[in-house]
């Protein structure tokens, strides 16, 4: 069943900063990763996805997701973007992650270098995917 989803308008250009958020998180991930701040790391690798699949719906439809229900990305990501057999596996990766969103930040469960290693095999995939995207060839 589709969420509700609120999207809002936003300048195709925009989908830049968005790109630079996500990177920004993906590094942020990568040092905590390796200080071992196994929850730390979970949320920016979490977030890192949400901004790469903001950028994605901003750059293909000039729009992005608002609102409390991460999982509606997913809906949104499949409304705005034509997704071949890559897509809808990248757009499985994300879906793993986000399921993990309010366990890593909320529950109190300790995350330990197993739970962040199966995340970051998610964000890779899902990274390598997004990229063929984000780059200047592309979608349009």
């Amino acid at each position: 069943m589709a969420r509700i989803n609120r999207r809002v308008s936003i300048s195709r250009d925009t989908y830049h900063d968005y790109f630079k958020v996500a990177e920004s998180f993906y590094s942020g991930a990568n040092l905590a990763k390796e200080f071992e701040y196994w929850n730390a790391a979970g949320v920016l690798i979490i977030h890192a996805a949400i901004a790469y699949t903001d950028a994605i719906t901003i750059k293909i439809g000039g729009v992005k997701s608002q609102g409390e229900d991460h999982m509606a990305v997913i809906d949104l990501i499949r409304q705005v973007v034509i997704l071949g057999e890559d897509g809808l596996r990248a757009v499985n990766h994300l879906s793993r992650m986000i399921e993990q969103k309010n366990i890593v930040s909320y529950s109190g469960e300790i995350y330990t270098r197993p739970n962040i290693e199966q995340l970051w095999k998610h964000l890779e995939r899902y990274k390598t995917w997004t990229n063929t995207i984000l780059s200047p060839q592309g979608i349009p």
